[in-house]
C-alpha cells in the first residue's frame, strides 16, 4: 500500500499521486473505476490522506479511523 501524496482531475478520471524510491509516480482512474470501488471521487479529492492506494492491484481503499 502507498500513501496518496495528492490527486487531480483528469477529463475522464482523476490522477493519483504516489511517491515510491524517491520518485514521484501516477495512477489513472476513471470515474466508472471509482464508482466501482465505491469511492467519492470529491472526497478523494478533497482528502487524499484519508486513502491509500494499492498499486499492485489497481485499487484505492479507504483508511479506517
Amino acid at each position: 500500500m502507498q500513501e496518496i501524496i495528492n490527486v487531480g482531475k483528469k477529463v475522464n478520471g482523476l490522477e493519483v499521486q504516489y511517491e515510491r524510491s524517491t520518485m514521484i509516480l501516477n495512477e489513472d482512474f476513471t470515474y466508472s473505476e471509482l464508482i466501482d470501488l465505491r469511492i467519492n471521487a470529491l472526497d478523494l479529492l478533497d482528502h487524499p490522506e484519508r486513502y491509500m492506494l494499492d498499486i499492485y492491484n489497481h485499487r484505492i481503499i479507504e483508511k479506517i479511523p
